[in-house]
């Protein structure tokens, strides 16, 4: 058994307390008005970190069910089933109507998880406050260190590494296949943890494939490391298991249905 991995890092724990980041006023396109133009480049890529610059992905109206409900396979942990919050510790938030909703901190599983496939649903509050990184936001954060944001991304400009489905400060989604503000949308993600040999150095990056509302973000995208903020991220060495972690971002964001499996090794009873 991996011991419990602790949020190393500054920005997670900044995170973790839900404290929200200053952004610009926005723009009605991509611009310097969403984003940064004081950040470092992103390894290999012909952006920075949080650049306002950068393409917006494109707008797509999803499928008004894809995985909305999805019944837990037989072989997964029912996280949270809407009724408490037994499988959490960390956080304070309120349970009514079959969903959870952030009040205090940023709850975290009991159980750890190496390489999975995870459901969750979630709705951003459907009265409109903010703009930007401070409208709706609230985070998958893997392990505490590797983040698939959640964002209301429904004619909501931001800077594109940090809208719904972004690998947090690292890539764009895809595709910007948000709902209205109030509606439920489905997540689901298949994570591959990263790898290191005995010497603490790194042997396969980790990777994530991100389902958002029925369609692909990212396949089976590496990661460049873990989470930061105006920084570019990079690893550091962990146990091959750590929790699943839900930001509070200061905005009463719900969630529902959140259920996990481990992925397995083939040619195995």
């Amino acid at each position: 058994m991996s011991k419990a991995i602790p949020f190393p890092h500054p920005h997670v724990l900044r995170l973790c307390l839900g404290v929200i980041f200053s952004v610009p006023a926005v723009g009605l396109a991509a611009d310097a008005n969403v984003g940064y133009s004081d950040t470092p480049m992103l390894p290999g890529q012909p952006w920075k970190v949080h650049d306002g610059t950068r393409p917006q992905p494109r707008v797509i109206t999803p499928a008004a069910s894809f995985s909305l409900g999805a019944n837990a396979p037989s072989d997964a942990v029912v996280l949270f089933d809407g009724t408490d919050m037994s499988n959490w510790v960390g956080a304070e938030w309120k349970v009514e109507n079959g969903y959870m909703e952030a009040v205090k901190g940023s709850p975290r599983s009991k159980q750890e998880f190496g390489d999975f496939q995870l459901h969750l649903e979630f709705a951003t509050p459907a009265e409109v406050k903010g703009s930007s990184q401070g409208r709706g936001n609230s985070g998958v954060i893997i392990y505490g260190m590797y983040e698939i944001q959640v964002l209301d991304s429904y004619h909501n400009p931001t800077y594109p590494d940090g809208q719904a489905g972004a690998i947090y400060g690292q890539y764009p989604p895809l595709f910007n296949a948000s709902k209205p503000p109030g509606e439920w949308q489905s997540y689901d993600i298949i994570f591959e943890t990263p790898r290191w040999d005995a010497d603490d150095k790194l042997t396969k990056p980790g990777n994530v494939t991100v389902i958002h509302n029925g369609v692909v973000l990212h396949h089976r995208k590496e990661i460049i490391g873990r989470v930061q903020h105006r920084n570019v991220a990079k690893y550091s060495p962990h146990p091959p298991k750590g929790p699943i972690v839900l930001q509070d971002h200061n905005n009463p964001i719900r969630y529902r249905n959140i259920w996990v499996r481990a992925l397995g090794e083939y040619d195995t009873p």
